[in-house]
């Protein structure tokens, strides 16, 4: 019974998808003028390749936004070491990943835009790349990708990684890719080394991944602060560039002095805020702090944000306690060192940092634990994945 509403439940899908397919075209002229899709590499989203396929088998690994993708780059490095005869394939949804993600793979990664969930584009796109094997980093359904796929010949038992916490119903869970990101270090070719040489004698705390709102909170801890902290200075970095030009203009009608990162704006010791208006460096901007306050979590309505990459880089981490699904990975660290993760309202958010610039010795407690935490957690979860990946499928699909 159960089988047989659901097969009825794919038919109309794909019958209503199929119907649609004369306007998905139009739809993505459409994001594409307004500057969403890529301009000359569009059509590979009705699954029309731009690139050859190499001889030989081949993987593909498909995550929809940034995040995900960055996620999936240890995974896809493990492959190429273990297995250099296999092909990798990568592709994402949105142009703000392919900007970010084309400059972190490996240079044999072969990177597309995936197709849209439409029979046409995802036959298309199987028929001419013909994958191995396919491993979904995300929790979003493509039933047409999927039913094609397992039509087509790719292995059936694809893996789903699971980002967020794992719902009851995933079988195969062997770590959390969240866990799983890499340390880094500061590139020369971007001048962030000349920016950490402008920042050593000055006070300077991050706040990460703002919403909408949630600049109210950060342009009051700024005043508050700097009544205390003459010299300090403020980095911004909006989860959304249309917040950050938001901010932007309102830190101008307050008189607060802001350098953009977009306009490689140099510092000075007047400069007051430090607005990251760019993709793609959050990573490498933790090094320049050794504060991270991470957004989206101190509105009711919002979910939080991965602090990971803040927690590899040795900052002090603080978040809200509007965390969503995040909410597992802050008690888990504070679970192995309460002083991983400082959760604080948006109303104790001043006398949190009041206290750590004022204590030399508990910022370096606080630094300490948040990445040993995290290093505990991440031990061994892109080990673990490669195994599942191995065992399930590239032992049945590509085998040696």
């Amino acid at each position: 019974m159960a089988r047989g509403k659901g097969e009825l439940i794919y038919k109309i899908y794909r019958a209503f998808s199929y119907g649609l397919s004369p306007l998905i075209n139009l739809h993505l002229r459409w994001r594409k003028f307004r500057g969403l899709e890529h301009p000359k590499r569009w059509t590979e989203r009705l699954g029309r390749p731009s690139l050859p396929r190499p001889a030989g088998p081949l993987v593909w690994f498909h995550a929809v936004s940034l995040g995900e993708g960055m996620a999936a780059i240890p995974v896809i490095k493990c492959c190429l070491t273990r297995r250099p005869d296999v092909t990798v394939l990568m592709t994402s949804t949105t142009l703000s990943a392919f900007e970010v993600i084309k400059k972190k793979l490996p240079a044999n990664v072969i990177y597309q835009f995936a197709p849209v969930d439409a029979p046409a584009a995802v036959e298309a796109f199987l028929g001419y790349w013909k994958p191995n094997a396919i491993i979904l980093i995300e929790s979003e359904l493509w039933p047409n990708l999927i039913i094609s796929a397992a039509k087509d010949g790719s292995n059936q038992q694809a893996i789903q990684f699971q980002l967020l916490q794992a719902p009851p119903l995933v079988i195969n869970f062997s770590g959390d890719l969240k866990y799983a990101v890499e340390d880094t270090t500061l590139a020369g070719d971007n001048g962030l080394e000349e920016l950490q040489e402008q920042l050593k004698h000055r006070k300077v705390w991050m706040a990460s991944s703002l919403h909408r709102g949630e600049d109210k909170i950060l342009l009051r801890v700024h005043k508050a602060l700097k009544e205390i902290y003459p010299d300090m200075l403020t980095i911004i970095v909006p989860r959304h560039l249309e917040v950050g030009q938001e901010i932007v203009l309102e830190l101008q009608r307050k008189g607060i002095s802001v350098a953009l990162r977009s306009r490689s704006d140099k510092l000075s010791l007047g400069t007051e805020t430090y607005v990251v208006d760019t993709l793609g460096e959050l990573r490498e901007l933790y090094r320049l702090t050794p504060i991270a306050v991470i957004g989206g979590s101190f509105l009711p309505g919002l979910a939080g944000h991965n602090i990971s990459e803040a927690a590899v880089a040795g900052c002090a981490v603080l978040t809200g306690h509007y965390l969503g699904h995040f909410n597992h990975m802050v008690q888990e660290m504070q679970r192995l060192n309460p002083s991983s993760v400082l959760q604080v309202s948006g109303d104790m958010l001043v006398e949190a940092l009041i206290e750590l610039f004022s204590d030399a010795k508990l910022l370096e407690t606080r630094r300490a634990a948040a990445k040993q935490a995290y290093h505990a957690l991440s031990i061994g979860v892109v080990e673990n994945m490669w195994r599942l990946v191995q065992f399930h499928i590239l032992d049945k699909s590509v085998p040696m």
